[in-house]
């Protein structure tokens, strides 16, 4: 006999009740394994693609294990240095930026940044308290030796764990395949299948979103001579899943450190806007159409709610379980509109009718 409605619900609440006690409990434990797990999943195609040209799985999985150390290593010898050299830069130069930012509204507003002005000493005291903030996170961060330790677990398990579920991706999903409910297995399959579209669309392809325009703001910024263009373009870059907030952080960022470094040279700061307004056109109307998609059911706005309330509860690990939930819980809600149309309830076929059998002309 099936399950009642009423006990089907029971149980799928259950489970859900124990997804985010999980998530709430076990977050730093579950981080790495989540992010193996998506690594897995954004090359997973990539292996199904090679098995297809005649390697088998573990051949695959070797091939695209030992590609991505080898982009490990050029990433570590050659980006990560100029990186790490531009960050530490920019917070030592973050005072010196604040108080030629306040000798210039001082030259130009006397009246407004009077000695005695909230103004003055708010914009005085905001270099050196970042400063200040840049150098106590970068002791945190290096002098612990749990922060360090947990970097390096984080850093070992995920390559582990990543090259175990690609290599047996496809065992898995037949194994849970075969616990769907029989009663279900169709509309659940079904419903599988629309959210690993979803999900293929925009994470693959916002991940590829993201290397491309971190990698044209990098180039760019460099070449149009912008102090700090890598580091800026990699923050910009890095961002980009997030809608709008890319943008508008990164071309802050770049902007601002313009006007201090190109002060009255307009065509040079205009050059550096023009940066950031052509990779939005690019983004826009070439980069996000062909690898994203026009149309992927996860609408900006619900996306930004969907971090902000998963980030805020679960910290990292819920901003990780955040786009696929999304799409989840889109997927879901598309179907059971589809269900509400087909229903009795929005046609309203039988309430139609009189008493005679006879169809309500009105």
């Amino acid at each position: 006999m099936a399950l009642s409605a009423k006990q089907q619900l029971t149980y799928w609440g259950i489970a859900t009740s124990l997804f985010l006690l999980a998530l709430w409990f076990l977050g730093q434990v579950l981080a790495p394994f989540l992010v193996g797990g998506a690594i897995a999943y954004f090359l997973d195609p990539v292996a199904d693609r090679l098995e297809r040209l005649g390697l088998s799985r573990v051949a695959a999985t070797t091939v695209i294990s030992l590609s991505a150390l080898l982009i490990a290593v050029l990433l570590v010898l050659a980006v990560i240095p100029s990186l790490a050299s531009q960050t530490a830069a920019l917070v030592e130069a973050i005072p010196t930026i604040f108080r030629k930012l306040q000798v210039f509204l001082t030259d130009q507003f006397p009246g407004l940044l009077d000695e005695n002005s909230v103004i003055r000493r708010t914009i005085l005291s905001i270099g050196d308290n970042l400063k200040d903030w840049g150098t106590e996170v970068a002791k945190t961060v290096f002098s612990s030796a749990l922060s360090v330790l947990n970097a390096l677990l984080f850093l070992v398990v995920v390559p582990v764990v990543a090259f175990y579920l690609l290599l047996d991706w496809d065992n898995m999903v037949a194994k849970i395949d075969v616990l769907i409910p029989r009663d279900h297995v169709a509309v659940i399959r079904d419903l599988a299948g629309r959210i690993d579209r979803v999900l293929a669309a925009f994470v693959r392809g916002q991940i590829s979103v993201c290397i491309v325009l971190g990698a044209f703001y990098s180039a760019t910024l460099m070449l149009a001579g912008l102090d700090f263009g890598l580091l800026v373009g990699a923050i910009a870059g890095t961002i980009t899943f997030i809608p709008y907030v890319g943008a508008l952080v990164g071309g802050a960022l770049a902007i601002g450190l313009a006007l201090f470094q190109f002060w009255g040279d307009w065509v040079s700061i205009g050059v550096i806007a023009g940066i950031f307004a052509i990779g939005q056109f690019l983004e826009g109307n070439v980069i996000t159409p062909r690898l994203v998609g026009n149309s992927v059911g996860l609408h900006p706005v619900w996306l930004l709610f969907a971090l902000s309330a998963f980030g805020s509860t679960f910290g990292f690990v819920g901003m990780l379980v955040a786009v696929p939930v999304t799409a989840a819980l889109g997927v879901l809600t598309r179907w059971a509109i589809e269900q509400y149309h087909q229903s009795l309830l929005y046609s309203g076929t039988e309430q139609n009718c009189d008493p005679s059998g006879q169809k309500d002309s009105l």
